[in-house]
């Protein structure tokens, strides 16, 4: 299926997800689907670098973050509409994740992953100190109640939730095109052996710079709308540990080699947390990553998607 059929049937797909939950019509679905559907996002934009190129990326809560305050700091100075501000927060963390694509890509493995980390602190202590986006106090995003749209009032969380599953099928069409794309091949090239990918003359510096482009900018598209979802944004919210987590865990448990896996691991592992949230309590959604994390290790260390490919592999052979 080439991209513009893939394309059309993602967009379907969505359609059909949106009619179900309006026909629904449950504030708490809307709720916790949006929160799944913002992890697909992450997940996806993750796996672009750490799945395809093969660098793994602690950073993730600081670009969520740097999209969730550039929403912050546009509403504070000249108030426009969620799309605008989405676009915003992508161009905002895709020049982050350039900038720190440029200053950390010479470094490999561990040492990359560590220079991450250290850019998540340093923003998250240059907007605790940072009094016009609210500072350590954090600040209030009042949100209408309802929205008009296509001369239909809907419910304001209801219209953050088909952002949000657009800006999914947005993702999940970009992933699967980079894949089947010679940018794909190149990204595996660097994955598999990047020594032997300079010696055959791939530019990996500059693929390594579109790749931590690409991911920063749509972890900053999943963080733009936050502020109005949750309604109040402080440091510890934006730049919380389950951003990070969650966003490694997913696209392992599903498999990082294809654009499914992220999905598949953010669709099990977010309806997992929602669910616990409901029945247990929030304080848990770190402990069913870990144990799921350690389950899917030992049982599918090539995630549920290579676990497949593995069975039909094996029932193919005669």
């Amino acid at each position: 299926m080439n991209t513009a059929k893939f394309s059309l049937v993602a967009l379907a797909v969505g359609a059909v997800v949106m009619t179900v939950a309006h026909w629904m019509h449950v504030d708490y679905l809307y709720f916790a689907s949006y929160t799944i559907l913002q992890f697909v996002v992450l997940a996806t934009a993750w796996n672009i670098l750490g799945g395809y190129c093969g660098y793994v990326n602690f950073g993730s809560a600081a670009f969520f973050a740097m999209g969730a305050y550039a929403s912050v700091f546009m509403h504070k100075t000249y108030p426009l509409p969620v799309p605008i501000l989405i676009l915003i927060g992508g161009v905002v963390s895709g020049i982050v994740g350039f900038g720190m694509g440029y200053l950390t890509l010479r470094l490999r493995g561990s040492f990359f992953a560590i220079a991450t980390l250290a850019l998540s602190v340093v923003l998250q202590t240059l907007v605790v100190n940072w009094e016009y986006v609210g500072g350590s106090r954090g600040a209030y995003v009042i949100r209408p109640e309802t929205i008009e749209f296509a001369g239909i009032t809907i419910n304001y969380i209801e219209y953050l939730f088909g952002l949000m599953l657009l800006l999914a099928v947005i993702a999940l069409v970009t992933a699967r095109t980079i894949e089947r794309s010679q940018l794909g091949f190149g990204f595996a090239s660097i994955r598999d052996d990047e020594l032997a990918a300079e010696a055959a003359g791939v530019p990996t510096l500059r693929l390594k710079l579109i790749a931590t482009t690409l991911s920063g900018a749509f972890m900053g598209m999943a963080g733009a709308p936050f502020p109005f979802y949750i309604g109040y944004l402080q440091p510890s919210s934006a730049f919380g540990l389950e951003y990070a987590v969650n966003s490694i865990a997913m696209p392992m448990i599903g498999g990082t080699t294809s654009w499914v896996g992220p999905l598949v691991g953010a669709l099990l592992l977010g309806s997992a947390q929602q669910y616990a949230i409901v029945t247990i309590s929030s304080a848990v959604n770190l402990l069913i990553v870990g144990l799921m994390l350690v389950a899917f290790v030992i049982i599918a260390p090539n995630g549920l998607v290579g676990l497949v490919q593995g069975w039909r592999r094996s029932w193919r052979k005669p």
